[in-house]
């Protein structure tokens, strides 16, 4: 076979979808709905792999169900993964101001049960996918979305695990902790000025009191919104993209994911 026969025979490959044909990651918005709110997430896999394969949740930061969440959820697609990037505001609610921002999370934490109603939608979503085993489905959130798995696991949904990266470590009403059905990991920055110390504290032991399996990783220099490259961006001195915390929070989250599945 010459040259131009060889990638003529590639590119008809492709065409066709033969053996030669590049999978890709797939995606397509879900509407749903939290009582008469109106919600859109998006569903991300891999089309290469056949049949069904673990699912994870991903929850946006307190900007909206944004590009990066999304871009989050399509690195997960790619690892092997079902991941469903959730919609806690509605109506494609998304902002770069965070006086906006904070008043939508605020709306959307103001009363638990409602919140943890609001995850468990999207939560039922990616658990009823043809696409996931239902059997193995862990939840990730960042910021806002990192406290939002939180009260997932609190509220006893049926998770093999949760990660948090800068997360604001919400602390479990009494003895809720113990309604954690499977294990936890933290994946906080020393630096960030919005979480006290006495609320690390509290959180590990109130963990730690519950028989709650968990890991905390504390990131040296590293502040809140650490894993987002446009952190920097939004006029907060103490939200800041920190690559190396950036990367270690990541590969941990990714070995986690493969011993809890």
């Amino acid at each position: 076979m010459n040259k131009l026969t060889s990638v003529l025979a590639v590119v008809f490959g492709l065409v066709v979808g033969g053996p030669t044909a590049v999978a890709a990651v797939k995606s397509m918005p879900v509407a749903y709905k939290d009582g008469d709110t109106a919600l859109t997430g998006h569903l991300f896999w891999d089309d290469s792999i056949a049949g069904k394969r673990p699912g994870v949740l991903v929850v946006h930061e307190w900007w909206g169900l944004n590009d990066y969440a999304k871009r989050r959820a399509s690195m997960l697609a790619e690892m092997g993964y079902t991941a469903f990037a959730l919609d806690m505001y509605g109506d494609d609610k998304v902002t770069n101001h965070p006086a906006q921002a904070k008043e939508w999370s605020d709306a959307a934490t103001a009363n638990v049960e409602a919140w943890r109603q609001r995850a468990a939608k999207g939560l039922e979503i990616l658990r009823t996918s043809e696409l996931t085993d239902s059997s193995k489905i862990a939840a990730i959130g960042y910021c806002f979305g990192g406290s939002t798995v939180m009260q997932l696991a609190y509220a006893g949904a049926d998770l093999k695990g949760v990660v948090s990266f800068h997360g604001a470590l919400p602390l479990p009403a009494g003895d809720e902790a113990k309604h954690i059905k499977g294990s936890v990991l933290i994946e906080h920055g020393n630096s960030d000025a919005f979480i006290p110390l006495d609320r690390v504290d509290a959180f590990k032991a109130a963990l730690s009191d519950n028989g709650v399996k968990f890991t905390f990783n504390g990131h040296q220099g590293a502040r809140h919104g650490f894993t987002n490259p446009d952190a920097g961006s939004f006029g907060i001195e103490n939200v800041k993209y920190d690559k190396s915390a950036d990367e270690a929070s990541w590969q941990s989250m990714q070995a986690f994911l493969k011993q809890v599945f």
